[in-house]
């Protein structure tokens, strides 16, 4: 078969020929060939069931801008959670919030709740890292005002501090679809559960190098400031394991979040993380390096970089495929193609997603990919991202 594929090729049609395959090899590795990878070695390690009886004291630090309409609500669910009272108090970190934010705050009058109010707008890493030096919490949890944990979230989280070798926790998104309208919301809630299944076999294996950002924590005694620029639920893990720390993924820690309503939200959050996420990994270049650690650095090349490229490979597949019609194999892998970016394409123009909801898998596939494409875009041209706005209670 290989003969009768590359017989009378001209050195243009070879050199499509291996673009063809290297994208599609690159791609299959990406999404598949990683994840069943880390399949087989998990296979190898175990890691001990904890019971959630250690309750070390916890402050959860709720990142909030102009946020009225949620945060009451989410500091009373935050009050209710089961975990001792005494062991646990709520942090507001409230980005120059221009609405009734603070003053909801102050009013709850709960000598548990603090808020810190940062001026003129310094976005939410830089948020944290003010309000984390007001935190008692030998802990902190980490919380967006848009998200809801299940009651034993806090208590599933602190039990693996028990080994002083951890230095910080993620907990498992879930998202949910309240309205029905979303044309994205069932590729965001496959994709999520596609790698929350891959953070699970990291940390059975040794140690995941990212966090949910809604839902992760760190010892106090081991967070360090960062750059404004950067995201914090990667870079934050990383540079606890540069300080030779595990960073482990807790399942049952568990935090609902509602998926955004339209493309164009999606869109600009995915843009902001990824450039956000590829100026972190710039921040901690050591950790690239397979001699210094290599589980980690095969990690963020499979994990990261390479996700953050899948446009780029995409594109080559697209475009080296053109240049090889003249045989079936390649004239029904372009169809398949260009039948996959019309869907998404439908999915975008028409709500057709309202009733076959299967739409919003291609379309949120394409969103993703040509936002992390434009992100790679950004971050060569020198541009940052350091605050960030409210979109999931947007209608727009």
């Amino acid at each position: 078969m290989a003969s009768w594929l590359t017989q009378n090729l001209t050195s243009f049609d070879r050199v499509s020929l291996f673009a063809f395959w290297l994208s599609l090899a690159v791609l299959f590795y990406v999404y598949i060939g990683y994840p069943c990878l880390l399949a087989l070695v998990s296979m190898f390690f175990k890691r001990a069931k904890l019971e959630p009886t250690h309750t070390p004291s916890v402050s959860v630090l709720i990142s909030a801008y102009n946020e009225e309409q949620n945060i009451r609500k989410k500091i009373d669910e935050t009050l209710s959670l089961n975990y001792p009272p005494s062991e646990f108090d709520v942090v507001v970190a409230s980005d120059g919030s221009t609405d009734k934010t603070d003053e909801i705050v102050r009013s709850i009058g709960n000598p548990r709740v603090r808020l810190v109010r940062i001026e003129g707008r310094r976005g939410k890493t830089r948020a944290q890292n003010e309000a984390v030096q007001v935190c008692h919490g030998e802990i902190i949890v980490f919380s967006d005002a848009t998200t809801t944990y299940h009651p034993d979230a806090l208590r599933h989280l602190a039990a693996n501090y028990q080994d002083p070798k951890v230095g910080a926790v993620s907990g498992r998104y879930k998202y949910f679809e309240a309205k029905g309208n979303s044309p994205t919301a069932l590729g965001t809630i496959t994709f999520w559960n596609y790698e929350n299944a891959i953070k699970l076999l990291q940390s059975r294996i040794n140690t995941i190098t990212g966090c949910c950002g809604c839902i992760y924590s760190v010892r106090k005694n081991i967070y360090t400031n960062l750059e404004d620029d950067v995201i914090s639920d990667l870079v934050q893990p990383l540079k606890a394991i540069e300080k030779g720390y595990l960073v482990l993924f807790e399942e049952n820690a568990l935090a609902y979040e509602e998926t955004t309503q339209t493309t164009r939200e999606e869109f600009k959050m995915r843009v902001r993380v990824a450039t956000r996420g590829i100026r972190g990994i710039l921040s901690v270049r050591d950790l690239l390096k397979p001699w210094l650690h290599a589980w980690v650095s095969f990690q963020l090349f499979s994990h990261k970089i390479l996700r953050w490229l899948v446009a780029f490979f995409l594109l080559t597949l697209l475009l080296s495929n053109a240049f090889l019609l003249d045989r079936l194999l390649f004239r029904v892998s372009f169809v398949c193609q260009i039948v996959f970016y019309l869907l998404a394409l439908i999915a975008f123009v028409i709500p057709l997603h309202r009733k076959w909801k299967l739409l919003g898998v291609p379309l949120y596939f394409c969103t993703l990919n040509l936002a992390a494409f434009v992100s790679v875009i950004q971050v060569s041209r020198g541009e940052k991202y350091a605050v960030w706005e409210t979109v999931r209670t947007s209608s727009q």
